[in-house]
């Protein structure tokens, strides 16, 4: 974790991240302030998980704000870049962390839709958007959270891995669309992380998640936030259209 002292590789850097509530997205939000930049902390549903996340961050004496949006919504999502543009005058990194998810035997059909939209539509509209000024500044760097399920699959997880997989695809072709314009494109696929979605794992089900990770330990989010900001940097300039497994060694 980039402590108060750290390069500021990020300064005045203006970063939007999706699903920066909690969790990952929280983690992600405050490892960019921490360096320098000023975050853009998009939500959708619990004021209080956003308003704590930006509290967080300018407690520390970072810069950020929320904006409420439903990255599944063209509109919305078009509406959000556009202020953004309009306040900040350029966007230099997206981080798509969208996930929502479902058991397959509970599923309905509008279940299974909901889940592509969130994970898989939102993904699309916010690069949608944001490359349209990426292009024009001809730099940027857009990082798309996958899973390690969208890798490998699992049971009980059908739409959610098929979303993930998706995500996938858009970031190995929005890389080639993107990188004569010196945009990289980039996903992270995380394992079993400790949050608030792996919490309510019985003990008997995280045993059974333990034995599969060669590490033997759950991620945590800043086992995330170290992956992204690495892949938004300098240092990864040459890196583009990859997928980056942070899970402990679950897909070896």
């Amino acid at each position: 974790m980039c402590m108060d002292n750290c390069i500021k590789r990020y300064e005045n850097k203006i970063v939007l991240v999706t699903g920066a509530g909690r969790g990952i997205g929280a983690a992600i939000a405050a490892r960019f302030a921490k360096e320098g930049a000023v975050v853009i902390v998009n939500y959708s549903g619990n004021d209080e998980a956003a308003d704590r996340t930006v509290e967080n961050i300018l407690a520390a004496n970072g810069k950020a704000e929320k904006y409420k949006c439903q990255v599944d919504s063209y509109e919305e999502t078009e509406k959000m870049i556009a202020y953004i543009m309009d306040k900040y005058k350029r966007i230099d990194i997206l981080i798509n962390n969208i996930t929502k998810d479902g058991l397959i035997m509970r599923m309905k059909e509008e279940d299974f839709d909901r889940v592509i939209d969130v994970n898989l539509k939102g993904t699309f509209n916010c690069i949608r958007h944001v490359s349209r000024y990426m292009l024009k500044q001809r730099s940027g760097r857009i990082i798309n959270m996958s899973s390690v399920v969208g890798i490998a699959g699992n049971a009980g997880q059908v739409n959610y891995s098929a979303s993930k997989a998706g995500v996938i695809g858009i970031t190995k072709s929005a890389a080639k669309e993107l990188a004569s314009r010196g945009i990289t494109v980039n996903a992270v696929a995380p394992g079993y992380i400790d949050t608030d979605m792996t919490k309510v794992l019985s003990d008997e089900q995280k045993k059974s998640v333990l034995d599969m990770i060669p590490l033997s330990r759950m991620g945590s989010v800043d086992d995330i936030s170290n992956a992204v900001a690495f892949l938004a940097s300098d240092e990864a300039a040459y890196i583009t259209g990859q997928v980056i497994s942070v899970d402990g060694g679950m897909n070896i």
